[in-house]
């Protein structure tokens, strides 16, 4: 895995985890009882977005390095995950 790849796996895994995290833990305008007029009741009034950050990043960076320690290490390679013998093999048999 070069550094190029490695950044761009961790962007994905970092927002991955952020959409999940991120719909946790909200209140509405109508949770809190204050909605102003022009807005829908389902409008965030309190979102805690600065923890979720830093909890998806803490998360992001675990399975990260879980991710990269399987890929660096040759446990799983892409010959594991060819099913149907699509691709030539690499390894000489």
């Amino acid at each position: 895995m070069g550094i190029t790849s490695g950044f761009v796996l961790y962007a994905v895994i970092w927002w991955m985890t952020l959409l999940c995290i991120a719909p946790l833990r909200l209140k509405t305008q109508a949770d809190v009882g204050k909605v102003v007029a022009g807005t829908q009741s389902g409008s965030l009034e309190v979102h805690n977005l600065r923890p979720k950050l830093w909890i998806a990043t803490g998360i992001a960076t675990v399975l990260f390095a879980i991710a990269a320690t399987i890929i660096l290490s040759g446990w799983i390679t892409i010959e594991d995950m060819d099913w149907w013998g699509r691709l030539e093999s690499t390894v000489p048999r």
